[in-house]
């Protein structure tokens, strides 16, 4: 873990990935705390954001003259509560995935029930399908069913 989060906690992807050894039991005890770690740190700069957002839009709003300069004003807020309320889902699906991990259900996919992997929960820590499955979904997607 290099940098730290403004709180000095460790920030979510400064995490060294997780070297599995030889024989090791998948989704062991070490690694559902090494997820968990991930998990938590993601939520929390998740949250603090929401803060720094909620301050910045009290801080900032301001009562411009100006038509456009309003406009712009409200684009930006809009654009960022877009971007907050992705977050806030994120954030759901963080929790979910913690709580996989407290049922020891994490890693595994919920379609074909086999191991997601540990390389492809590094990327994608909330990741709830394994590749194959994956790929199926987005094939079905794409052709509107």
């Amino acid at each position: 873990m290099s940098k730290k989060a403004s709180s000095g906690e460790p920030r979510a992807f400064d995490f060294k990935p997780y070297k599995a050894k030889k024989g090791e039991e998948y989704m062991n005890d070490k690694q559902e705390a090494h997820f968990r770690a991930i998990l938590e740190a993601w939520r929390q700069e998740l949250m603090e954001e929401v803060d720094r957002t909620v301050d910045h839009m009290k801080d900032d709003v301001t009562n411009f003259p100006d038509p456009n300069d309003r406009a712009s004003q409200e684009s930006e807020f809009s654009l960022e509560l877009r971007t907050r309320d992705r977050e806030r889902k994120l954030i759901n699906k963080i929790g979910k995935t913690l709580r996989k991990i407290d049922d020891h259900e994490y890693g595994f996919c919920d379609s074909c029930g086999v191991e997601i992997g540990i390389k492809r929960l590094e990327a994608r820590p909330t990741a709830d399908l394994c590749i194959e499955c994956k790929t199926l979904q987005e094939m079905k997607e794409r052709q509107g069913g």
